[in-house]
């Protein structure tokens, strides 16, 4: 598989609108939230919304993976690259997404490892991801790119798991 991310632009309107809809059709939540906080619908406004921050807003970049070889998107991943304490009610540094066809192929990992890339690239030197503890498949791509578990943590009625992730300690890809 291989596997890129890319920054949104009208040459991948038919790719986003072609996932976006089948997690549409799915009825799930679409995650990072970064890419679903506006109508994809309306494309034009779609991609102005997505890389203007609204005040308040934590500053961020938002990629979405592309399979080069299939000319398809098969997930999106957020990266917030400044820490403060609204990081952890957020999920952490990186927010990542996979759709649901392309799930338990690996694309997570690959996709986590493509945006610790791009961390390392703006001197993030250490990462914290979060996911739900039932979602066994989250939690196995997070290890798989080095995660530490902290602890678990109840959020929103939810217990969730807090990874750690040094990017300085990561081989480069």
């Amino acid at each position: 598989m291989n596997l890129q991310l890319v920054r949104l632009s009208d040459k991948y309107r038919t790719q986003l609108i072609d996932m976006m809809d089948e997690w549409t059709r799915a009825g799930e939540k679409i995650i990072p939230y970064a890419i679903r906080k506006n109508d994809y619908h309306d494309f034009d406004r779609y991609l102005a919304g997505l890389y203007q921050a609204e005040e308040g807003d934590m500053p961020d970049v938002t990629y979405f993976c592309l399979d080069v070889d299939r000319d398809i998107f098969v997930g999106a991943v957020n990266i917030c690259p400044i820490w403060n304490d609204g990081l952890l009610e957020s999920g952490g540094n990186i927010g990542d997404g996979v759709r649901p066809s392309e799930r338990w192929r690996g694309v997570a990992t690959q996709m986590i490892s493509l945006a610790l890339e791009q961390c390392r690239e703006l001197g993030i030197a250490k990462v914290l991801m979060i996911c739900a503890r039932d979602n066994i498949g989250s939690a196995k791509s997070i290890r798989n790119n080095g995660g530490i578990l902290e602890k678990e943590i109840e959020m929103d009625g939810e217990i969730v798991q807090m990874y750690w992730i040094d990017v300085r300690k990561l081989h480069h890809r």
